[in-house]
């Protein structure tokens, strides 16, 4: 055998050496994770998105070595959706008209390659299912302007059982989908928590046309700013003027600062309410080889 052949053969036994490490860390994290289940037992949604979002957040920013770490997130997200697997029945509802595929794409990249998931053409019928639990997990478009009919209001609903929003695809950008640019929300029945890289999402519900300026005015006195806002008006339904808000940052339902935004608000509402929100995705910055830098 040749020097390099022996070389070679050394760097092989070292991998598989440290493959099988890597497997027994898997197996203890099973074994933790089996204590989890056992205190969640109770909980009919084992879902936590904003420890899922922060667990990516923290791999991005310690991780120093060539391996990429677009890869190294795919490999957790499967890690994360297997354990959710096996905490409990766990399956997604995805909004997936014949023009339009990219949104399966999306949602099998976010919730692993073996996982149930079933196609919906229409939007309201995903939301159904999520609020029946027939599915854990909704995939649908985000919302936008010059949809005529928008999903979202299906979530205006103060029920316990109402999803909410509680993340954004694709988290990890530069996937290979059908339609590039696509964006889509994910919604499901549990609160939204902080992640220190947040948006949230509220409707604001009225009788008359308050303006999106009075909005806006009330989050600034709450500390906060808009990113984005959509009207829905329906003359039939009182309230008939709902407006969807995409705030800035954390604006959680019993905060002081919702309380301030409320207030700024003043009598001209008819309520607020909190429709989720979730950690931003990871950004081509995130994902840039840290090995060299300076820490």
């Amino acid at each position: 055998m040749s020097t390099n052949e022996e070389k070679l053969s050394g760097l092989r036994d070292e991998i598989d050496d440290i493959d099988r490490s890597i497997h027994d860390l898997i197996v203890n994290r099973t074994r933790v994770v089996e204590g989890v289940r056992e205190i969640k037992r109770d909980a009919a949604v084992k879902i936590r998105p904003a420890r899922e979002a922060t667990i990516l957040y923290r791999l991005c920013e310690e991780h120093e070595s060539t391996f990429p770490k677009r890869e190294l997130c795919r490999i957790w997200r499967e890690m994360i959706v297997a354990t959710l697997r096996f905490e409990g029945p766990f399956s997604v509802a995805v909004f997936h008209p014949e023009q339009t595929p990219g949104y399966w794409d999306l949602a099998r990249d976010q919730y692993g390659t073996f996982t149930p998931m079933r196609r919906h053409a229409a939007a309201r019928a995903v939301v159904e299912a999520v609020r029946e639990q027939e599915a854990t997990v909704g995939v649908l478009p985000f919302p936008t302007r010059d949809r005529n009919e928008p999903w979202w209001r299906f979530l205006v609903n103060d029920s316990s059982e109402s999803p909410k929003v509680i993340a954004r695809l694709p988290f990890i950008p530069g996937a290979n989908t059908h339609d590039e640019n696509l964006d889509a929300v994910v919604i499901c029945p549990v609160p939204q928590e902080e992640t220190g890289r947040d948006r949230s999402m509220l409707a604001v519900e009225a009788d008359e046309d308050i303006g999106f300026p009075a909005i806006e005015n009330a989050l600034s006195q709450a500390g906060f700013s808009a990113v984005f806002h959509q009207l829905w008006h329906d003359p039939s339904r009182p309230p008939g003027w709902t407006y969807l808000v995409e705030v800035f940052g954390f604006l959680g339902p019993n905060t002081r600062q919702m309380a301030r935004f409320i207030d700024g608000l003043g009598n001209r509402i008819a309520r607020v309410l909190h429709l989720g929100g979730y950690g931003t995705p990871l950004t081509e910055g995130d994902l840039q080889s840290s090995k060299g830098k300076d820490k």
